[in-house]
C-alpha cells in the first residue's frame, strides 16, 4: 500500500509547518517565565499545560522535519527569556493573553488545514487545532469563574424578521445614521480588546527592551494601540454600548530585561499581522460607510509600521527567511 506521507512537502504545507515550529518556541519561552511568576494556584496548571502543549508540537514538527531533510528553524531558544527576571504582568493578564493566544492558533491552523493534504500534515495541524481550543475552554472557563471574563455588549433580540429596502442601511457620512449591526458591534468589540492586550503587551516590551531603536518601535505601536482602542470605544459609546475594558493596570513597574529584543520584535510583528487580518475582515464586515472607511483609513498605517518593524528585526539578523521557491534566472547565472 502506498505510503501518502512520502508525498513532498507543498509550499502551503511547509510554511504552516515552519510558522507553527516558530510560535511554538516563542510560547516556550513566555510561559517558561509565566510559569515562574505565576502566584495563582488556578492559573498555574494552565501555564502549566500551555507550555507542555507547545513542546510536544515542537517534537512532532522536528519529526518531520528530519523526515524531509527540512532544515530545523532556530525560532527561540532559553537565551531569549529571563525566567528570574521580575514580574512584568499581572496573573490576569497572562489568563487573557493565553486567551487571545488560543484565538490565534484555532485561525492559523483552521486555514492550514484547508490547504493541507498529506496526512501526517494534516494530523498536526488538527492536533494543534484541538489543543488550541481546549486552552480557548481552560482560560474562558477560569475566567468566568474568576469574574475576569468581559463578555461582548449585549442588544434586543429581533421581534421579526426583516429584508433591507433602502441603500440608507449603507449611509454613514451625512444625515441619520442607522443603529450598527450585531456584526459590526462584534467587529468593534473585538478590535477594541485586542489592541487593548495589545497596549499592555507593548508596554511591558517598552520597558524592558535593550536597544534604543526597539524601544523607540515599541513606544509608536504603544501610541498606535492607543488610538486604535479610543477609536472603536467612542463608535461603542456614541451608539450606547459599553466597550471593553483597559488593561493598562496589568503591567508592572519593571524594567528589568525579561525577553530578548528579538522575540519581542517576533513578537509584535506577528501581533501585527494578526490585526491587519482583523481589519480587513471587519471592513468587509462592515455595510455602514463610515466603519468601512474607518478601517480602510488604519490598515495602511499599521501596515507601514509592520514594515518599520521588519526593517529593524532585518537590521539586526532577527528575521529568519521562511521557505522560498527557487530563483530560477539565479540558478542560471550561478551554473
Amino acid at each position: 500500500m502506498e505510503d501518502k506521507t512520502n508525498i513532498p512537502l507543498t509550499a502551503a504545507e511547509m510554511s504552516s509547518l515552519w510558522l507553527q515550529y516558530i510560535d511554538d518556541t516563542l510560547a516556550v519561552c513566555v510561559n517558561r517565565y509565566f510559569l515562574e511568576k505565576v502566584e495563582d494556584e488556578e492559573v498555574r496548571p494552565i501555564v502549566e499545560w500551555t507550555l507542555d502543549t507547545a513542546k510536544e508540537n515542537i517534537s512532532i514538527a522536528q519529526k518531520l522535519f528530519k523526515k524531509e531533510d527540512f532544515p530545523i528553524p532556530v525560532g527561540f531558544t532559553e537565551q531569549d527569556v529571563n525566567p528570574q527576571a521580575p514580574r512584568l504582568f499581572s496573573d490576569t493578564f497572562f489568563l487573557m493573553y493565553l486567551r487571545q493566544l488560543s484565538i490565534l492558533a484555532m485561525v492559523t491552523n483552521s486555514s492550514a488545514l484547508g490547504l493541507a493534504a498529506r496526512p501526517d500534515v494534516v494530523d498536526f495541524h488538527k492536533r494543534v487545532l484541538k489543543k488550541a481550543v481546549e486552552l480557548q475552554d481552560r482560560t474562558r472557563d477560569l475566567m468566568l469563574k474568576q469574574g475576569t471574563y468581559i463578555r461582548p455588549p449585549y442588544i434586543s433580540t429581533p421581534e421579526r424578521i426583516d429584508f433591507v429596502e433602502k441603500q440608507h442601511f449603507l449611509a454613514g457620512f451625512f444625515g441619520k445614521k442607522r443603529s450598527i449591526t450585531s456584526v459590526e458591534i462584534t467587529h468593534l468589540f473585538l478590535n477594541t480588546q485586542t489592541n487593548s492586550i495589545g497596549k499592555a503587551l507593548i508596554t511591558g516590551f517598552a520597558q524592558t527592551a535593550q536597544n534604543e531603536e526597539v524601544k523607540k518601535y515599541f513606544l509608536k505601536g504603544k501610541d498606535l494601540s492607543q488610538k486604535f482602542v479610543e477609536t472603536f470605544s467612542n463608535i461603542l459609546i456614541k451608539e450606547d454600548l459599553p466597550a471593553p475594558m483597559g488593561w493598562d493596570s496589568a503591567v508592572s513597574d519593571s524594567t528589568a530585561n525579561v525577553f530578548s529584543d528579538k522575540l519581542m520584535m517576533y513578537h509584535i510583528t506577528a501581533m501585527i499581522a494578526a490585526g491587519i487580518g482583523n481589519f480587513g475582515m471587519a471592513l468587509a464586515a462592515s455595510s455602514r460607510r463610515d466603519l468601512g472607511l474607518k478601517y480602510a483609513s488604519l490598515i495602511p498605517e499599521i501596515s507601514l509600521y509592520a514594515e518599520d518593524g521588519a526593517k529593524i528585526m532585518i537590521k539586526h539578523g532577527w528575521m529568519e527567511e521562511p521557505p522560498q521557491s527557487d530563483d530560477n534566472d539565479e540558478l542560471v547565472k550561478n551554473k
